[in-house]
């Protein structure tokens, strides 16, 4: 059995504001995101399912044009190859969970 701390998981910052701890399963890939307030993520698609938790702050969504604000406790199913994005109202901790697996997240 693997066991990992958050810490010491790879970080990404793909975006000016985001930065992620990656854990990648045989096929799934999570994101553990630490954003800060007023970040956006540019509209992008990708052919991975996602399913979007917020676990701090206050997070503005916009999937296939329909924008809602979320708060924690807010998951969100986002089906692959649909445009998305955000921003962040206010710092935010978010779980992402892709499957299948990224590997072009590190």
């Amino acid at each position: 059995m693997d066991v990992h701390t958050l810490d010491a998981l790879p970080e990404i910052n793909p975006v000016d504001g985001y930065r992620a701890r990656i854990a990648h399963g045989t096929d799934c890939t999570l994101a553990f995101w630490t954003v800060e307030a007023g970040a956006v993520l540019p509209e992008h698609r990708h052919p991975h399912e996602q399913v979007l938790c917020v676990q701090e702050g206050t997070f503005e969504l916009t999937v296939d044009g329909e924008t809602r604000t979320l708060e924690p406790g807010s998951v969100v199913p986002i089906p692959g190859d649909v445009p998305h994005g955000g921003r962040a109202v206010t710092p935010c901790r978010l779980l992402d969970v892709f499957r299948p697996k990224r590997d072009d997240l590190a």
